[in-house]
């Protein structure tokens, strides 16, 4: 897992260390210095700490003129033992959706598992974007079946061409508009 980066090739359009409306901004980041870990498995330094033990994510895209934000993940997701969800929304989604932001694109090849608790921070998340939506694109299937187990999936959109994007071929603002053209299609 030590080798699996964020995305990088679009950091010449965003930078969410340079970025003073987010959460990681100001963060200095080391190539060589592994300080994180997914249990005993260390992750590369360029994964941003929200406060989750299992998961990490890195921001690659914010555009608060449109209101979006694309967000990278990797990890395990474990709302049962650590509240994952509560962490994320409370460091990172809300200090976006201060800023505007109410259509969050989160991409999970990465997420190697999901343990659910209650619903209660999805649905919180699902109330504050209003007019705006929350989109999961390429997760795994038994991650996205835990999601329906537990019945999450009403909260979040997923499935479909959502499961299999080749998002990394495209620029930011084109995978905003192809998942909204989407979900604006599943909305009607």
């Amino acid at each position: 897992m030590h080798d699996i980066e964020p995305h990088f090739s679009w950091l010449n359009f965003y930078n969410a260390a340079e970025d003073s409306a987010s959460p990681f901004y100001g963060r200095e980041y080391s190539e060589f210095y592994y300080d994180k870990a997914v249990y005993n498995y260390l992750i590369h330094p360029q994964w941003d700490h929200f406060g989750s033990t299992t998961l990490y994510i890195k921001i690659l895209f914010a555009d608060y003129k449109d209101g979006f934000a694309i967000i990278e993940m990797i990890g395990e997701w474990n709302d049962a033992l650590y509240n994952d969800i509560m962490q994320l929304k409370r460091e990172v989604i809300e200090v976006l959706a201060t800023e505007g932001i109410n259509k969050f694109i989160l991409i999970g090849e990465n997420v190697l598992n999901f343990h659910s608790s209650d619903d209660s921070y999805y649905e919180e998340w699902f109330q504050d974007v209003e007019d705006g939506w929350i989109s999961l694109i390429n997760f795994r299937e038994h991650v996205l079946e835990e999601f329906r187990r537990n019945h999450i999936d009403y909260y979040l959109n997923f499935g479909g061409e959502l499961d299999d994007l080749e998002w990394r071929k495209i620029g930011p603002r084109q995978l905003f508009q192809h998942i909204e053209s989407v979900l604006s299609k599943r909305l009607n």
